[in-house]
């Protein structure tokens, strides 16, 4: 399975994508040091409640120079992700897909994306507000590839930036 690193404006495809190993998890590990220690919380925080919630997703991984995001697939394609965590120095955001369709009577999704809205996670017991919940549920009822009943997701980092700029520590 190819991943992208990006270089000084340039695509590169790997073949030696780093799936499901202590690798991977070590990657994800220097991904989340980048940020002050509340926020690196947070991020733990968040994904591992998301991971919880549906152990039979796979994480996609994609470093970009100042963020990063793990989207949650039913497949090996980002495409098919269903929500997406987003970090950055501004904070955690939760990515839902299909917002067009999605029922949001407390109004709480933001952003202006055709395909993605989003929420901020202000902390690990945002996920756990009643409309939240029904936003993921919504959206995993939604997705167009279903989740597997069983089995436990790969982690898989997809792409990671070759170039780093410096980095603002975390605002929020």
């Amino acid at each position: 399975m190819p991943y992208f690193i990006r270089e000084e404006g340039q695509v590169r495809v790997s073949r030696e994508a780093t799936t499901g190993s202590a690798g991977a998890e070590r990657q994800v590990r220097g991904f989340i040091a980048r940020f002050g220690p509340a926020h690196q919380l947070l991020i733990r925080s968040v994904r591992k409640a998301l991971c919880k919630r549906f152990p039979s997703a796979n994480e996609l991984v994609y470093d970009y120079s100042l963020f990063f995001v793990i989207g949650y697939s039913p497949t090996e394609r980002g495409i098919d992700s269903v929500y997406s965590i987003a970090a950055g120095a501004d904070g955690v955001r939760l990515y839902f897909s299909h917002r067009v369709r999605l029922p949001d009577p407390k109004k709480i999704l933001l952003g202006s994306g055709k395909q993605t809205r989003f929420i901020w996670i202000e902390s690990p017991g945002t996920l756990k507000r009643p409309e939240v919940q029904a936003l993921v549920q919504a959206t995993i009822d939604r997705a167009k590839v279903p989740f597997p009943r069983s089995g436990r997701g790969k982690l898989i980092v997809k792409s990671t930036s070759a170039k780093r700029r410096a980095e603002p520590k975390s605002k929020r």
